[in-house]
């Protein structure tokens, strides 16, 4: 028997990023609001006080802070012509669960899009005229960068970015990104130091005319009090960063950023182990009347509400929107409907491991984004008519750790095991560094989440399959950055150079390899609503007490790590619903 619960003025289905921002925001302005996690809670404290987090086993490898496969999983296949089989063991993805979301163990990197990602196939064809594939659906995301750049701000000022400026109020910075869009503020507080790679990569770039800078993070480099006044330390480079929580207050999470002001608010409440099976409907169809979840013990319950925030994990949203039939499902054979449809990845493959024998770079010294970037093959840079692809890519050389588990590179040719190995491990621990690629994914056609026809979860309903492969766009632009890796290692000049091939011709997309957790799509915004869920508001075109804030918005995937444009996004829609929508409930768009 479901029992029903007092209505609240808001329920929050999620307490990552998305949630937390949208609770602290809805509570000053006196609203009643819920917020249903499925997993645990959790705090920096006791959940990883010293010296807890430094388990490499624990977090590192076993993945103490991801979701567990048997617990909440989807099924994948490459292709519309293949049948989807369970995604058992994580390896490319990791997805969090718990209070804190995947904000408790991302890496901390905090960029915004570029302006021009932002209106994607009205940049390309302005530019380049007519050389978007027939195949590749990817579209304006119906919001510009000059309407969000004061979100980017607060999502930095909140996260406490360190950085650099590289074009404040239109005026290029020495030192910082000279291709990003022009920002009104510099950075919360200064980057993070360079580790020695970092310096060496800057200095190698530069030797052959590119512009490098320090990774813009979400991490201390001094002491910070965020706009909800919670404090921050500077980072001490302990190398237990991605993948974990930070025992040091340096790192931002929702639990460091916002929780603990959030908490204070007596019109606020959490309920943890809460699962929601779906998004109720009213009579009439026109809007969503609350959720129905299980606690722990397998009760049901009913929460009314008069607005619904669906901030879960993009995959999660896009499941509980299927679950729940709001929204027409899409169809690659088709290309009608909505929900699913853009599903997009990200591009990491290729690279290089440079090997010093008389440089010592101290590996276990590192911060989820340390070291030195550059953005000149980004989206807004690229030839896309001359190269023969559509995207962009970033350049990097991060050390983030020196875990004996998890991070021993060794030249090409090195056994794998036994004496030889081992005298290879003495001869270059920490006598390396290593170049990688951070690239954008193009939507297509035949790439979307749906409902899989034959596995189930526990609770008896449909998993998520996802459907996605490599495209020939993604593979050519993984060979043309690997080149530009290549010139800059030589540049460098190591004594051994060990490359990490960029994707083949006809490569297949590996779940086994962990590549990025930077999924996007399948509840995407725009101003159509033939080919988008959500308008640019983040409301759901059908049901307008429905806002679904979340990496499921981008329509295509952007070459930067997603959570800066999240969080600028999240604080866009808010500032919607509270200076409109609360004053007059209707669709916005």
């Amino acid at each position: 028997m479901t029992q029903t619960m007092k209505k609240k003025d808001v329920v929050i289905i999620g307490l990552g990023w998305t949630g937390a921002i949208s609770g602290i925001e809805l509570a000053k302005e006196g609203l009643e609001i819920v917020a249903l996690e499925r997993g645990e809670d959790r705090d920096t404290v006791p959940s990883f006080a010293y010296p807890k987090p430094a388990d490499e086993l624990k977090y590192g490898v076993r993945l103490g802070t991801a979701v567990r496969p048997r617990d909440h999983t989807v099924t994948i296949r490459r292709g519309l012509d293949q049948v989807a089989l369970p995604y058992r063991q994580l390896g490319s993805f990791l997805p969090g669960i718990g209070v804190g979301g995947a904000g408790i163990h991302w890496n901390g990197m905090t960029w915004r899009a570029q302006p021009e990602e932002l209106r994607a196939r009205s940049y390309i064809e302005e530019t380049f005229g007519n050389i978007i594939p027939e195949d590749m659906t990817i579209q304006d995301w119906g919001v510009s960068y000059d309407e969000l750049e004061k979100h980017f701000d607060m999502f930095e000022k909140v996260a406490g970015v360190s950085g650099t400026a590289g074009n404040l109020n239109g005026k290029i910075q020495e030192g910082g990104d000279p291709f990003e869009g022009p920002r009104k503020n510099p950075y919360p507080m200064p980057a993070l130091p360079y580790t020695y790679n970092g310096r060496l990569f800057a200095e190698g770039a530069k030797k052959i005319g590119l512009h490098p800078f320090p990774c813009p993070s979400a991490i201390a480099s001094e002491a910070y009090t965020n706009p909800y006044g919670m404090q921050m330390g500077p980072c001490n480079y302990c190398g237990f960063c991605e993948r974990y929580g930070c025992l040091n207050y340096s790192k931002a999470s929702p639990q460091v950023s916002v929780l603990a002001a959030l908490k204070r608010y007596k019109n606020f409440e959490y309920r943890v182990k809460s699962e929601v099976l779906r998004i109720e409907k009213s009579a009439d169809g026109k809007t969503v009347t609350g959720v129905t979840y299980v606690n722990e013990k397998n009760e049901e319950f009913f929460q009314p509400a008069d607005l619904v925030i669906l901030g879960g994990f993009m995959i999660n949203n896009v499941h509980l929107l299927l679950l729940s039939g709001l929204g027409q499902p899409y169809d690659p054979n088709t290309g009608e409907g909505v929900i699913g449809r853009n599903y997009a990845y990200q591009t990491a493959i290729g690279g290089g491991t440079l090997f010093f024998k008389d440089k010592v770079f101290n590996p276990f010294v590192g911060t989820g984004c340390n070291g030195s970037y550059l953005d000149d093959y980004s989206f807004n840079q690229i030839d896309m008519a001359k190269e023969g692809f559509i995207g962009g890519s970033r350049i990097s050389s991060g050390q983030t750790n020196g875990q004996p588990i998890r991070n021993m590179p060794l030249p090409g040719g090195t056994p794998a095991w036994g004496a030889e190995w081992k005298k290879a491990i003495g001869d270059w621990y920490g006598h390396a560094m290593s170049i990688s690629q951070h690239g954008s994914v193009m939507s297509y056609r035949d790439a979307y989440l749906d409902l899989d026809p034959t596995y189930k979860d526990k609770f008896g309903r449909p998993l998520m399959r996802m459907t996605f492969n490599w495209h020939n766009n993604e593979i050519r632009m993984s060979q043309f950055i690997t080149d530009k890796i290549n010139k800059i290692a030589e540049a460098i000049g190591p004594d051994k150079y060990r490359q990490n091939p960029a994707m083949k011709e006809g490569q297949q997309y590996d779940t086994r390899i962990y590549q990025t957790t930077h999924t996007v799509g399948g509840a995407i915004m725009g101003t159509d609503r033939k080919r988008s869920a959500l308008n640019r508001y983040l409301q759901h075109w059908d049901y307008h007490n429905l806002f679904i804030p979340g990496a499921n918005a981008f329509p295509q995937n952007i070459q930067h790590n997603p959570t800066g444009t999240l969080g600028a996004l999240t604080y866009w829609m808010l500032e919607n619903i509270k200076s409109d929508y609360l004053k007059n409930p209707r669709p916005l768009a």
